[in-house]
């Protein structure tokens, strides 16, 4: 079997490192997951390469991984300590779960595919990671039987929040993902306070579009 160590090292130096990345545990974690077992074999060897990376086949609804320098300007932003409680919101075959678990006591993980969800769980437990477990279901809809949480991260751009979505943060949660609108994608971190939800935009990144996050004509926060 191939060995990804130095691709996971450079991963880290030239793409989080230089992206501005300076939380050692984000760094430390990522450095220590191995991507490479949560994408098709096929895409193994450009696992750590500086994009998003599809996990579903022709004719299946797209998923990816987020690319690494979005996902680690993310991680950064929500400050996750070691006694939150966080759901991982899109999944996928679970390696946002995998880092998630190295940095927090307890990750809920949504994935509405059920075919990713299995997948997730495989790897999960190759891992030997016990404090995330993965659910299945709508995505938008979060997991409010799991909550409230201190962090929600959600894995790929969105271009609306459903408020039922905010309401499963704790006072003081923080709730993290890439927005998109008017043609541009931002990191964009949502905090809760005094009940009240307040947003800033911190970084450019991109991601991929979240199924069930398109723009519509209802309420967007």
């Amino acid at each position: 079997m191939a060995d990804y160590t130095d691709a996971r090292l450079n991963m880290v130096d030239s793409q989080l490192r230089t992206s501005g990345v300076t939380d050692p545990r984000v760094l430390d974690v990522t450095q220590e997951v191995p991507r490479e077992i949560f994408v098709p074999a096929a895409l193994r060897p450009v696992a750590y390469l500086d994009g998003d990376l599809r996990v579903t086949g022709a004719g299946e609804t797209p998923r990816f991984l987020m690319r690494p320098y979005s996902f680690g300007k993310l991680l950064e932003l929500a400050i996750i300590r070691e006694d939150d409680v966080v759901l991982d919101i899109g999944t996928a075959t679970g390696y946002s779960a995998a880092v998630l678990a190295k940095l927090a006591e307890t990750v809920v993980a949504v994935e509405s595919d059920e075919e990713l969800a299995g997948k997730a769980t495989a790897n999960l437990d190759t891992l030997g990671i016990t404090n995330a477990a993965v659910v299945t279901g709508a995505l938008e809809a979060g997991y409010a039987k799991g909550g409230p949480y201190d962090v929600i991260v959600l894995e790929g751009a969105v271009e609306r929040l459903p408020a039922d979505l905010l309401d499963q943060l704790k006072e003081n949660g923080r709730l993290v993902t890439i927005f998109h609108e008017n043609g541009r994608s931002r990191g964009r971190i949502y905090t809760k306070r005094r009940g009240t939800v307040t947003f800033r935009d911190a970084f450019d990144g991109s991601a991929e579009l979240l199924p069930g996050f398109e723009r519509s004509e209802g309420f967007v926060f």
